[in-house]
This record gives structure tokens, C-alpha cells and sequence, in this order.
């Protein structure tokens, strides 16, 4: 990961990964398009587990009803070349009730219309978009496997920045960005667990004293 994208991240810039197909000019024209969802409404997906913790997402469908998306570029691994724009109208962003559909014209450059075929190809399998949280809601319980479980509900995406075929693998920005996002709740999670075993260990250490108090007094009545 180059460090002008990691700084994005650590400055609070968010990345998920997408799904993304080509669809077929009509014949006699340039067009060259790629089209997907940047994120799908109220279904829920795991961004991080491990043996005792579950993180789950979710956008609202209100989340981009106050999204400043001024001026949305589709581009390369989220850095470098623009291939598509909102602003010259080669890149379409639209809510439906699915989620956020982009469909993005690559047929203006020369680079565009290679990147087009790589994508048609299957050599660029993935996209992902970049924006900044609004308003979260979160949610714990015991999932029935006994993990604890956090489902965070996005409520509201401030800002879109982008959507980006990535390289295979698979962008690393969706993992590291995530799984920041998360470290709080993690941590948190962590402190409970550390306070609840020193409570326990502290209720321990009382109960044994109470016996052996108990165990004192029964041998010197027995004196």
C-alpha cells in the first residue's frame, strides 16, 4: 500500500470493497462501461472476527441522503489517473432501493478503454469506494455461537470521494481501513474482558478469606 493512501486512512478516510461487472457497448458507439453496487443497503457483512469477537456492517438506506458527492472520480487503486467523472458526466452515481449503483464510462482515454478491457478480461476482478463516515449505530449481543457480536449500522456517509478498480489481490485498503475503524471497539471489548476477569479474580481472593474466617471460628468453637 503506497503511504499517500495510507495516509487517507489514517486520516479517516474509509475503504470497502465492491462488486463490479462490464456491460457491453451499443454497437456503433464508444462507450465502454463498468457498473456495481459501492454498497448494498441492510445487509450485513463481517469485517472482522476472531475466537470470541464478531464485527458485522451495515449502511442505511439513509446514508447518503445528506452525501456531499460534488465531484466523485472513478480511478486506479484510489490514486493517480482519472478515468471517469461525475462532473463531465462519464461517471453516474445513483440510490436505488438495492443501494449505491455506479456505472462508470471508460471509453474517453486511451488508458480508460485498456482498463476496460481488463476488467472485461477478468484480469481486475474488484472495486472498491472511498468516503468518510457520518453517524454510526452499534449494537452488541451474544451471537448463538457465543461470540460477542457488534453489528455497527453506517447511518450517514458525509462524504463519497471515489470508487477504484483495485489490483489483485484484493485491496488492502478495505481490510487496514476496517479494521481501524473497529480498533476502538476492540479495545473497549478488551478492557471489559480484562475488568470482569479482575473483578473475578478480586471476588476469588474475598470468598477464600471468608472461608478461612469461617473455618477459624469453626475450630475454636470446637476448643
Amino acid at each position: 500500500m503506497s503511504k499517500s493512501l495510507m495516509d487517507k486512512i489514517n486520516q479517516g478516510r474509509q475503504y470497502r470493497s465492491m462488486t463490479m461487472k462490464v456491460r457491453s457497448a451499443s454497437e456503433g458507439t464508444e462507450s465502454k462501461i463498468v457498473e456495481g453496487y459501492a454498497t448494498t443497503f441492510n445487509e450485513p457483512y463481517c469485517l472482522y472476527e476472531d475466537d470470541s469477537l464478531r464485527y458485522l456492517e451495515q449502511v442505511s438506506e439513509r446514508a447518503f441522503e445528506d452525501c456531499d458527492m460534488g465531484d466523485v472520480v472513478f480511478q486506479y487503486d484510489h490514486e493517480g489517473r482519472v478515468y471517469a467523472r461525475l462532473s463531465n458526466g462519464t461517471l453516474k452515481l445513483s440510490v436505488d432501493n438495492h443501494g449505491l449503483k455506479v456505472e462508470a464510462d471508460l471509453g474517453g482515454t486511451e488508458e480508460g478503454r485498456k482498463l476496460y478491457e481488463e476488467i472485461k478480461g477478468g484480469y481486475t476482478t474488484k472495486m472498491s469506494f472511498g468516503f468518510m463516515i457520518g453517524e454510526t449505530e452499534e449494537n452488541r449481543s451474544k451471537a448463538s455461537d457465543g461470540k460477542t457480536e457488534y453489528l455497527v449500522t453506517i447511518t450517514r456517509i458525509s462524504k463519497l470521494y471515489d470508487v477504484s478498480a483495485v489490483s489483485i489481490p484484493a485491496n488492502d485498503g478495505t481490510e487496514i481501513s476496517s479494521r481501524s475503524y473497529f480498533n476502538g471497539l476492540i479495545e473497549a471489548e478488551k478492557k471489559e474482558a480484562e475488568r470482569l476477569l479482575e473483578e473475578q479474580r478480586k471476588l476469588t481472593i474475598e470468598m477464600e478469606a471468608r472461608k478461612r474466617k469461617l473455618t477459624l471460628l469453626q475450630l475454636e468453637n470446637l476448643e
